[in-house]
């Protein structure tokens, strides 16, 4: 398969997790629709981004994987013949918890999830309080349409993470997304901050050779406005698509994985790579004074 329909839902949430499924479950059959044969939905769409506070009572949103959700997004990507990539608070166990993303094939089955290793913890993303470090390491997914990398949010600034990943054999990367602007930000300093957040994940499109899909949420939350901005970037770092900052969304993008082969025989950077000579990688910081 050289071209696969990929489909995007950029939404709002709100307080009632019962309707925020509901509402993916909608969207994503509108996705499907208009031809998606693989729908990422964004980070934690089934609540409020509740991590902009550090709140017990938070922990109630959580569930297993697989557990109630998964299931229904097993029947319904039977139902529709397509990849569903959902994003969800995992309760690994009594005080364990995880941000994790499901991965179910277009037969229903599921594949395996991918827990995000990066935690950030930050003002108004006190992501360290809720999350425990995923310790699955990166994943790729053998789906019906190609072989899927799925990280997610803070993941997306570390070119280590993404890099890794495809090379595992990932034809796509996918990061479902919550970030946003706090309300006391200046416009221009928003537009630096969205500028760089794609630029980064471009970046990881061209030094990979593969395509690049980053789903945000959209809507205020408390102090914070999320910037949606949702894109779809070829092997070349090119956007395909980009939505708007300010309104749901659901986007279907064709992505030819041919192109891979085209821009990594082009620029072969994954040729070139002189892996003798990383090994300072693993340290922290590296004392050149010693």
């Amino acid at each position: 398969m050289n071209t696969v329909r990929v489909g995007l839902v950029q939404m709002s949430c709100t307080a009632d997790k019962t309707a925020n499924i509901a509402k993916a479950i909608a969207n994503i059959r509108r996705a499907a629709e208009q031809g998606a044969q693989i729908v990422c939905l964004q980070e934690l769409f089934a609540s409020l981004y509740f991590c902009d506070t550090e709140n017990y009572e938070h922990f109630q949103l959580a569930e297993p994987i697989p557990g109630p959700t998964t299931e229904q997004l097993q029947q319904l990507a039977s139902q529709l013949g397509i990849v569903i990539i959902a994003s969800l608070f995992e309760k690994r166990a009594r005080g364990v918890y995880h941000n994790t993303a499901a991965v179910i094939d277009a037969d229903g089955s599921y594949l395996g999830k991918y827990r995000k290793m990066h935690i950030p913890d930050d003002p108004g993303y006190y992501e360290k309080f809720y999350f425990t470090p995923g310790d699955l390491g990166y994943k790729v997914f053998s789906t019906r349409f190609g072989k899927l990398g799925v990280l997610i949010c803070w993941d997306q600034w570390y070119p280590e993470a993404a890099r890794i990943t495809a090379l595992m054999g990932a034809e796509i990367l996918f990061y479902p997304t919550a970030i946003g602007w706090a309300i006391s930000q200046t416009e221009e300093v928003n537009c630096q901050q969205y500028k760089a957040w794609q630029m980064i994940q471009c970046s990881h499109a061209i030094a990979n050779g593969i395509p690049v899909v980053a789903v945000n949420r959209v809507g205020r939350e408390g102090e914070m406005i999320f910037w949606g901005g949702s894109f779809v970037a070829n092997a070349y770092g090119k956007l395909l698509y980009q939505a708007s900052h300010d309104q749901e969304e659901v986007q279907v993008v064709p992505i030819d994985l041919q192109e891979s082969d085209y821009y990594r025989t082009h620029w072969p950077f994954l040729r070139d790579r002189r892996i003798d000579s990383y090994a300072p990688i693993t340290q922290r910081l590296i004392d050149t004074h010693l």
